[in-house]
């Protein structure tokens, strides 16, 4: 199928993958869910569990999801899909304990064109953070832990 400038011939707004695991997550199943034949640019980020945060070292930390968290990421991803450019959408996070270096979220986003891809890529990590209910407890390296993205 031939695509021109505006991507014509894809079929945009596909939720290919949106899940929240304990399990470790895999990068290639993320890339492998969003994978389409119209199109021709996909982006993906990958955030890991850092050392430190404002200046205080961390040694690990745990996710905490609310009930309601698998349910918010699957709409967060379909409004992403409905006002972005992108064709297929993915996003998996993790819950539970993670050390440093763990894969905490993926997310990738495939368009005909790499500019609606990279667009639709930062809508869908700015917007599952915002409003996906997923809370992160750090543990510091001086031993004390903080809540971070509680309301």
């Amino acid at each position: 199928m031939e695509n021109d400038e505006t991507g014509a011939g894809a079929v945009p707004g596909t939720v290919a993958l949106a899940q929240i695991r304990e399990d470790p997550l895999s990068v290639d199943e993320v890339l492998a869910a969003v994978q389409d034949p119209t199109c021709g640019g996909i982006t993906l980020f990958v955030g890991v569990v850092r050392d430190h945060d404002r200046g205080q070292g961390v040694d690990a930390l745990d996710y905490s999801v609310h009930p309601t968290a698998q349910t918010r990421l699957h709409e967060v991803a379909t409004l992403v899909a409905e006002r972005s450019g992108a064709v297929r959408l993915a996003a998996l996070h993790r819950s539970g304990h993670l050390a440093v270096g763990d894969v905490a979220v993926v997310v990738a986003a495939s368009a005909p064109h790499r500019g609606a891809a990279f667009a639709a890529c930062r809508d869908l990590i700015d917007t599952l953070k915002a409003e996906v209910p997923i809370w992160k407890q750090q543990h510091l390296g001086d031993g004390a832990t903080e809540w971070v993205g509680m309301p």
